[in-house]
């Protein structure tokens, strides 16, 4: 459960609603660079479909990076041929610095890119946008690494693209599977918030956003596709990892230094699911006693080296009573901050207080134990005692971790729980002036319940409260060539 008080700066996502003429709800960007050749069938071919298929407003951005050849005049063309077409001429070279111009100046809810050269299959496209449109997601990324993905390529480019997304996830802990896929989506509005986070502009973008999303805990939905390699693409591989590698060094730099500002990307107060109190329901059990049990593990190898330490000076109980307190006063530090999450320095030495009457009843199973050894046994081995001892605290940890739960961190003391009034229970709205915990704080609607009068601020967003989707069938039509394998030779 998140313990920040703030009530984030992303809304709460909404099922988007069809736009009024005019005003598409998706932008699908294709980035070129000296690409005459096969922009003209690449754009005809995705309007095609475009029209085909996707039942709302859509438009297609041609984005001219620097182009030296004859794309700018073939753009051009195309935009004032097809209507749904606009072009945007950029005099810097770079992917990524394509795409945050577009999408930073796009208005569609909706913002997507795909390579020129259609090499991934078009049928994935919807797939990949739904989740957006629905609110269910806030990124989507097509993978050719997924189990369900159909890939043509050679065995390079499949051993570098492996060994790439490797690295990511020993490095950087990335849980998607395909970071350089030129097939994405994003929100609007979390692109608003997050491309000003990301620094690259040129290939390493997708990889550097898709990381600061996970990391930020937005929602990537990731969808298998048909790929079928092109044998004239224009990328250095080499130069491309080389300049990746360099990318995963200064992101992991800025991750372990704390210097990104992902607080900036956190959702209001109940969007999450998990920020809700159901009645009867544990809240976070699981992850706080895993996160219990890790601190433990730590702070009793911590106590048997102080145990060990001591007895060199004095007693058994001495040495005991001395590893215990100095061991339970940082077991209580890191419980406080890595387990429940409570943050600062406000009721710090209240929690310490309170772990030090836990730690006196731990000192009394431990130091009980040592007194029935001493009483069976004239002289003990040290071995014995430590093995007695590991049985005590074992004990003592399990009765540590309910007083915890239950006294010293309770869940109503938690910040972040104030927000969601623990005084009630899913659905109970009965107390005066409360706000419910599935409506977020900032005025916009959430998971349940009526939108609130003075809207979100966003037009297209408070239109969403209202409309409902646009449902229209899809017309049929004979098989075409996207319809088969991509490994089929035929």
């Amino acid at each position: 459960m998140r313990t920040d008080s703030s009530p984030g700066t992303l809304p709460v996502r909404e099922h988007l609603p069809a736009a009024g003429a005019g005003t598409p709800v998706l932008d699908v960007v294709i980035p070129v660079h000296n690409e005459e050749k096969d922009l003209r069938p690449c754009v005809r071919r995705l309007h095609e479909h475009l029209t085909r298929t996707f039942p709302y407003a859509f438009r297609i951005t041609i984005a001219d990076n620097a182009s030296t050849d004859t794309t700018a005049h073939v753009a051009g063309r195309l935009q004032a041929e097809i209507a749904q077409v606009r072009t945007v001429r950029l005099e810097q070279k770079g992917r990524g610095r394509a795409l945050r111009t577009v999408w930073s100046a796009s208005d569609a809810p909706v913002l997507a890119y795909m390579d020129v050269d259609l090499s991934t299959d078009l049928n994935a496209l919807l797939p990949l946008v739904a989740p957006l449109i629905s609110g269910h997601s806030d990124l989507a990324t097509g993978s050719r690494l997924s189990r369900g993905s159909r890939v043509v390529r050679g065995a390079k480019r499949e051993f570098v693209s492996r060994s790439y997304n490797l690295i990511l996830r020993g490095s950087l802990r990335a849980r998607f599977s395909d970071a350089q896929c030129g097939f994405k989506a994003i929100r609007r509005d979390v692109a608003r918030v997050l491309l000003p986070l990301v620094e690259d502009t040129g290939w390493f973008f997708d990889t550097e956003l898709l990381v600061l999303a996970e990391r930020a805990g937005l929602r990537i939905h990731e969808v298998p596709v048909d790929w079928v390699d092109d044998p004239d693409s224009t990328v250095r591989i080499v130069r491309t990892a080389a300049d990746d590698l360099k990318g995963v060094w200064r992101i992991g730099r800025a991750l372990a230094t704390g210097s990104l500002p992902l607080d900036r990307l956190a959702r209001p107060f109940g969007d999450d699911p998990r920020d809700r109190r159901i009645a009867d329901v544990p809240h976070g059990l699981a992850r706080r006693l895993v996160g219990f049990c890790a601190v433990g593990v730590l702070s009793t190898l911590l106590y048997l080296l102080l145990y060990s330490g001591f007895r060199v000076l004095t007693g058994s109980q001495a040495a005991n009573g001395l590893a215990l307190l100095v061991s339970a006063i940082a077991n209580t530090a890191a419980n406080r901050r890595l387990t429940f999450g409570v943050r600062g320095r406000r009721g710090v030495v209240r929690h310490q207080a309170q772990g030090l009457v836990v730690l006196a009843l731990g000192l009394a199973l431990t130091s009980g134990s040592l007194a029935a050894l001493d009483a069976a046994t004239t002289e003990p081995e040290h071995s014995t005692e430590l093995a007695v001892l590991v049985a005590a605290n074992l004990a003592a940890t399990v009765l540590r971790f309910l007083l915890f739960r239950a006294w010293v961190f309770p869940e109503h003391g938690a910040p972040g729980a104030q927000l969601s009034a623990p005084a009630f229970r899913a659905g109970d709205q009965s107390a005066p002036g409360a706000v419910h915990p599935l409506h977020d704080p900032v005025g916009t609607r959430g998971d349940c319940g009526p939108p609130r009068a003075h809207g979100t601020g966003r037009p297209w967003e408070d239109a969403a409260l209202r409309l409902p989707p646009v449902r229209r069938p899809l017309p049929t039509r004979t098989p075409g060539p996207s319809d088969h394998d991509p490994r089929d030779p035929r």
